[in-house]
């Protein structure tokens, strides 16, 4: 399985005996999967089972799916409710006589909700049902050409996040093998500035030691190294994995970003402080395209 974008389109075509439709999906990235229909032609009533067909096949995204239908030979597209109509013209002209405000135009009242609806031409339930079927099966076609545009979307998206990776890698590296970064080095450092203490007074050996024992032990890095490590291994096995992993990967920034930083608050050395701010800047960028993974 391979690694899906948020981002994708899909544009599917179909007919029908007296009628033609138009399918349209547009996806881009959301935390959760949040979907918006416009369903019109009088296939409303189809609202909750496209919601269930876009929900089987995706986790996340704010996706729009628009259905256009278009009706074939004198058919109107919209009906006039005249009776309606007819009281409010009544009514207009009534106010018109007794008030100074402009009673309006036909336009107007067209507005009002009831007065124009959209043409549902009379069908048998058979017929409603082969059509509902014709346009629904549509919509799986709709919804297989986004999900290919998320993959191949996706597959772009897995050449950049596993690049992050490997700069992490890298920069870990260079970390690991900053000679300050070394035991040995610490230990050899805090000596010198132990011996140069006694030297200018008088100050209690052991328990000079033992301050310099903790200041060793908060000095070493060797543990964020380590979990920096295991946090590029586990990042890699999420992308071979693919799939809806993109909550994982945003979680797994989130700590890289923890040892990072504390890594910098350990750095003593400029060459440490530069990596630990390098992998700041990449574990952004990573974090960054991680928000298109679905």
């Amino acid at each position: 399985m391979t690694v899906s974008s948020m981002t994708g389109f899909a544009r599917v075509d179909g007919a029908a005996d007296g009628f033609g439709w138009t399918w349209e999906l547009r996806s881009v990235n959301g935390k959760g999967l949040d979907v918006r229909l416009r369903l019109n032609g009088g296939f409303e009533r189809l609202e909750a089972k496209v919601r269930d067909a876009v929900s089987k096949r995706f986790k996340r995204g704010n996706m729009g799916v628009t259905l256009n239908v278009s009706r074939s030979g004198d058919t109107n597209a919209y009906s006039v409710n005249r009776e309606l109509l007819s009281e409010l013209v009544q009514l207009a002209e009534e106010f018109d006589n007794t008030s100074s405000l402009s009673a309006g135009t036909i336009a107007d009242l067209m507005n009002v909700r009831g007065v124009l609806e959209a043409y549902e031409p009379q069908e048998d339930e058979a017929t409603r049902e082969a059509n509902d079927a014709a346009v629904l099966a549509s919509l799986n076609e709709a919804i297989d050409q986004m999900a290919a545009h998320r993959a191949e979307e996706g597959e772009k998206l897995d050449v950049m996040l596993r690049g992050h990776v490997d700069n992490i890698e890298a920069t870990v590296t260079r970390a690991q093998n900053c000679e300050a970064a070394r035991a040995e080095a610490i230990k050899d450092r805090l000596k010198r500035q132990v011996e140069e203490l006694m030297d200018a007074g008088k100050f209690d050996p052991e328990r000079l030691h033992q301050e310099a024992a903790i200041v060793a032990t908060k000095a070493d890095i060797r543990e964020e190294i380590d979990r920096l490590k295991a946090h590029i291994t586990a990042a890699r096995d999420m992308l071979t994995k693919g799939g809806s992993i993109g909550r994982k990967l945003d979680f797994l920034c989130q700590e890289f970003n923890r040892e990072a930083n504390t890594l910098c608050s350990k750095a003593n050395d400029i060459e440490l402080t530069n990596c630990g701010m390098e992998l700041k800047v990449i574990i952004d960028q990573l974090r960054e395209q991680v928000q298109n993974v679905e």
